[in-house]
């Protein structure tokens, strides 16, 4: 399962104006590198510095939500879920990522 992100530009757009935000968007990068290399827990750190610089950034959750996953925690794992549901609704490519996420959550709970 790829943790890579696709190219959100009015996150972007919004960094180049916000330090905070510019800082937050590499810790995400830094975050969803951690999970790509199998380390939830340090990317659980990165990612909660991440949602404190810029708490409406959708993709923090998502990502978070994935170190809960693969921790094996459904219950974490879809609070961040509905989180990033609810800050991502605006962007169909990242919906189709959380709807695929939120059913990987359902089977876990099973």
């Amino acid at each position: 399962m790829p943790v890579e992100a696709p190219e959100s530009a009015t996150v972007e757009e919004t960094a180049k104006e916000d330090p905070r935000v510019a800082a937050s968007l590499q810790l995400t990068d830094q975050g969803r590198r951690l999970l790509e290399d199998r380390q939830p827990d340090k990317a659980i750190r990165v990612l909660e510095q991440a949602v404190s610089l810029h708490p409406t950034n959708g993709q923090n959750y998502y990502y978070l939500s994935e170190a809960w996953l693969m921790k094996g925690s459904a219950s974490q794992a879809k609070e961040f879920n509905q989180l990033a549901e609810i800050k991502l609704k605006e962007d169909s490519a990242w919906m189709n990522r959380v709807a695929n996420q939120a059913d990987r959550i359902a089977e876990l709970e099973k």
